[in-house]
């Protein structure tokens, strides 16, 4: 009677898969040797990445091996989406301001689900869905799983699927706290916006028109284009190709100026910008898309008593982590809200980053381009 009770809970104890092969062994009392059972978790070794090993080169698909344990308060993500920023394409070209060692893994935002967690995790749970950065100095989010620290991840609204979670953070985080905590944009004012239907300029025009109510100029480079960017709320669009973006700006605000002007373009843009600027105003500099860094004359910020203000939203990660912080669960929480989306205009699977850095590099795309890697099934072959 004792043995069989004794097998009954044996029996009852033992439910879950891996067990289930050892069950016949223990049940007719031979040794365990764990060595001698082939047990299978499921999960493989293995994982495909994204690697520029020359800059200037095309990328390479590579396997790297998985990293098996967790350290405490790590969380492994299974990526779902990477957002292709211009940055990233600078970095592989060894154009931008850091230049991680070679080879490396680009790409900074993503989104994916957590699929496993480390010792005193408590904010996240297996299942979540998840989007954050990796962060400069560690491998980059154009990978099937990447293992980040809780504090960098953050929860997707459910407003938004993994697309567009993964588009989110950069371009719109960017511009939140550029036209917040720089430009301090009040209701009413008027802003031009450079590169209107690039990501970044995007997403200025969809939070300056939605969020703080100010009257927008948008200037970019096609009437299809344009058309876009007056669908997410500028009041008015300037194309670069057939108009002045200075005469222009002049006409509309009846020869004042524009209050806040939010470039990412840099040459001769900024010098137009420079011209149309109201008396106060503020000119934001995002970036130098035209790849012309342009000298300022300071005499004219003196006659016209403006102010030329610089952002590089990531260095707030290190620099000033709770203002970081704050520019995300702001964009969150509008997301939130519904007063604000990302505009996707192309999804490449990873296989095809390639192909995605020559769309962006053609100025073909509006908004955001994003990779898809789980739904990637060439990198499982």
């Amino acid at each position: 009677m004792l043995l069989a009770l004794t097998r009954k809970l044996v029996v009852m104890a033992f439910k879950c898969p891996p067990e289930v092969l050892l069950r016949n062994s223990i049940m007719r009392g031979q040794p365990n040797h764990l060595t001698a059972v082939a047990v299978s978790t499921g999960v493989p070794k293995h994982y495909k990445v994204a690697v520029c090993s020359e800059l200037g080169k095309p990328l390479n698909i590579e396997t790297r091996p998985r990293v098996e344990e967790l350290s405490q308060g790590q969380v492994r993500v299974a990526i779902h989406n990477a957002a292709v920023n211009f940055a990233d394409i600078l970095t592989c070209a060894g154009k931008y301001q850091e230049k991680p060692e070679l080879p490396f893994v680009p790409g900074a935002e993503f989104s994916g689900e957590v699929t496993e967690l480390g010792e005193d995790v408590t904010s996240l749970r297996v299942g979540d869905r998840v989007l954050g950065l990796c962060m400069p100095g560690a491998e980059g989010s154009y990978a099937q799983e990447r293992i980040l620290p809780e504090i960098s991840l953050y929860q997707v609204p459910s407003s938004l699927d993994y697309r567009g979670a993964a588009a989110l953070m950069v371009s719109y985080c960017t511009a939140w706290m550029a036209l917040k905590r720089k430009a301090k944009l009040k209701e009413g004012e008027t802003i031009l916006i450079t590169s209107a239907a690039g990501a970044v300029g995007l997403a200025a025009v969809d939070l300056a028109a939605n969020v703080f109510n100010a009257k927008v100029i948008a200037a970019c480079g096609s009437p299809e284009k344009g058309a876009i960017v007056k669908q997410k709320g500028a009041h008015t669009v300037i194309d670069y190709r057939t108009e002045s973006v200075k005469g222009r700006v002049k006409e509309i605000t009846n020869g004042q100026g524009a209050d806040v002007i939010f470039d990412a373009v840099g040459g001769d843009v900024f010098k137009d910008c420079l011209r149309c600027v109201a008396f106060e105003g503020r000119i934001l500099v995002i970036g130098f898309a035209s790849g012309d860094i342009p000298r300022i004359p300071a005499n004219v910020l003196l006659v016209k008593s403006c102010s030329v203000i610089g952002l590089y939203w990531g260095s707030y990660s290190m620099r000033d982590p709770l203002a970081f912080k704050e520019s995300v669960n702001g964009v969150l929480q509008l997301v939130k809200e519904k007063k604000i989306s990302p505009h996707i205009s192309r999804a490449f699977p990873l296989s095809q980053v390639n192909e995605a850095f020559q769309f962006v590099m053609s100025r073909k795309s509006v908004g955001k381009v994003v990779l898809d890697i789980a739904s990637d099934a060439s990198l499982n072959a």
